[in-house]
């Protein structure tokens, strides 16, 4: 195994010119150090290993797309430095808050550990687990190191984490691990806007269907009629209509306000992995962006699938993986006959991408693949079992008063009452189900082998192993046009805490009753999702709901305290998708 732990390709700043798109940001591993201006070139990301961490949080100024724009980074860094701690032992991270009175990214700020297991106090998210960091202020994270594997941390304050705070966090388990790896890179995939976040988010509110510049035309309906027929394609158009939704969007936010990034890179920057001909490299996938899904490819390489969000799973050979926000994925590939790969992240709504290269040296690239085809959602893919009524296409979206849709045709999938009459609800799923071998919305039948959710199972049985004593169904609800976002009709802001039982184990039920797809994450617990049988299948820490879905999963309540649980699209939760867990003897 490589002593070489995080093998990023030096920098060469002085052999490289300018170029539009190129990361302008760098390490500055000394606390509180901010460079005058983020020097162009990629420089090497800085790695803090051991128990003592010092970390600050603060502004640089970056430039990704030739204009320079304030970020938050941590240590002068984005991503932020990578922090590697080892099982068993304890943690100790000074935080501190150098963000400049009057930011607008605000004056508080906080840090949450993704995916850990920890007190809840140690948890990081202001309003529910502690206070926040406020200006000049410092807060000390310490707990006890009970896992390995890949994760990640980022801010838990207003929109600071899609303004840069975001970096990978790495644990080496105790244990040898039950597969064998050379090397290995971290590849942690994010978004990145010019906007103001705030006023991005506030353009969603005001115009959710901005960033969908596919919307069908007559051309296409013309083109639908003369392969499906008049009446099936008046139909379908009848039936969108009626819902004043568009089978193109898949995405709120895509390529036409972001750019990709890669390590903190854009494809022009050419993120640069280095390998030797021989070897296997392990590569830690993090998906670390505020709102967008990416699925991922390395032409000419398998890929096996060795670890899901940190926890082994049964080795899984494929193409190409999905990976919603916060998830992570570990995979090994065994390069060979060619002396470069390209990594290729495509957004899920086709609009763009990111790519970088693994060579065995800096400098080369290989071919970059074309986006593909942009995908059309069907009625089966929002769970109304490939059909919907003549009556429903007909009916007046104002007289259906939103969510009346979901009795306007015999159903088997039963709503809650707060979801009926409710203005927050446009949408609800009438037949969802599982559908865990499903690869998902423009995977499907693409000539790839592609990685489905049933294709997860965790290495060890079920770690708690009693049936669950109760469940509790819950429904993900939203309102396209309003941008408003919850769960079952209900606003964070509206709704009571979710109260778990210390000790218990119960079931969760998630019901997608929206047209989009939504990572959950529930905090201090781990979510063991089941199979289509109740069985227990893998071990995760967030659960990917692509509409029209039912899944279910279980949760022992062993972390006393207050948790979020929430969507992991950053605007999804802010517009309301949010709950508080009370863990309670």
């Amino acid at each position: 195994m490589s002593s070489d732990r995080f093998p990023d390709t030096p920098a060469h700043p002085a052999r490289r010119r300018f170029v539009q798109g190129l990361a302008a940001v760098g390490a500055c591993a000394g606390l509180g150090a901010w460079p005058s201006r983020a020097s162009v070139g990629a420089m090497r990301q800085a790695t803090l290993s051991g128990t003592q961490f010092d970390l600050a949080i603060g502004e640089i100024p970056v430039d990704f797309t030739g204009r320079t724009r304030t970020a938050v980074a941590v240590n002068g860094s984005i991503p932020a430095p990578l922090l590697r701690w080892k099982e068993g032992t304890t943690v100790h991270l000074r935080v501190r808050n150098a963000l400049p009175k009057g930011s607008i990214h605000g004056d508080r700020t906080s840090i949450h550990w993704h995916g850990i297991v920890l007190p809840a106090d140690m948890d990081g998210v202001p309003g529910i687990s502690f206070g926040g960091i406020g200006n000049g202020e410092a807060y000390d994270y310490r707990f006890d190191v009970r896992q390995g594997g890949t994760y990640w941390y980022h801010s838990h304050s207003g929109f600071q984490e899609q303004a840069g705070l975001y970096g990978p966090l790495i644990i080496d388990p105790l244990a040898p691990e039950p597969f064998a790896w050379d090397r290995e890179h971290v590849v942690m995939l994010t978004d990145w806007t010019d906007l103001d976040p705030s006023a991005l988010f506030s353009r969603l509110k005001k115009m959710p269907g901005h960033d969908n510049y596919g919307k069908r035309t007559v051309g296409d309906f013309l083109r639908d009629a003369r392969r499906d027929g008049w009446s099936k394609t008046l139909e379908d158009r009848r039936m969108w209509g009626a819902m004043r939704m568009t089978p193109t969007d898949l995405s709120d936010v895509n390529a036409h306000t972001y750019t990709y990034l890669m390590n903190g890179a854009t494809s022009l920057a050419n993120w640069t992995g280095v390998f030797r001909h021989g070897e296997k490299v392990r590569l830690r996938f993090i998906n670390g962006s505020s709102m967008t899904y990416f699925d991922v490819r390395i032409p000419g390489l398998k890929m096996t699938v060795v670890a899901a969000d940190g926890q082994y799973v049964h080795p899984v050979t494929v193409d190409e993986f999905r990976i919603a926000a916060a998830e992570t994925f570990d995979v090994i590939v065994e390069p060979a006959g060619q002396d470069a790969f390209t990594i290729f992240a495509q957004d899920m709504g086709r609009t763009g991408f990111v790519s970088g290269t693994l060579a065995v040296r800096d400098g080369l690239r290989a071919p970059v693949p074309s986006v593909d085809p942009r995908a059309i959602l069907t009625m089966a893919d929002m769970g109304h079992g490939g059909a919907m009524s003549q009556d429903m296409a007909g009916m007046d979206h104002g007289a259906m008063d939103h969510a009346a849709m979901g009795h306007a045709m015999p159903q088997s999938q039963p709503h809650p009452a707060s979801e009926t009459h409710n203005p927050f609800v446009d949408m609800q799923a009438t037949s969802p189900t599982p559908r865990l071998d499903d690869p998902g919305i423009g995977l499907r039948d693409n000539g790839r082998t592609v990685l489905a959710y049933g294709q997860l199972r965790s290495l060890f049985d079920d770690p708690d192993g009693r049936d669950p004593g109760r469940e509790i169904e819950l429904h993900l609800t939203g309102h396209m046009e309003r941008f408003v976002w919850g769960f079952d009709g209900k606003k964070f802001s509206q709704a009571e805490p979710l109260r778990f039982n210390y000790g218990e184990r119960l079931r969760i039920v998630l019901v997608n009753d929206t047209m989009m797809t939504h990572p959950i994450h529930l905090h201090g617990m781990w979510s063991d999702l089941e199979d289509a049988d109740g069985a227990f299948m893998v071990r995760k820490h967030t659960l990917d709901m692509p509409p029209g879905t039912r899944r279910g999963y279980r949760v022992t309540a062993d972390a006393m305290g207050a948790w979020a649980y929430h969507c992991h699209l950053l605007f999804h939760m802010e517009a309301g998708m949010m709950r508080e867990v009370r863990v309670e003897a």
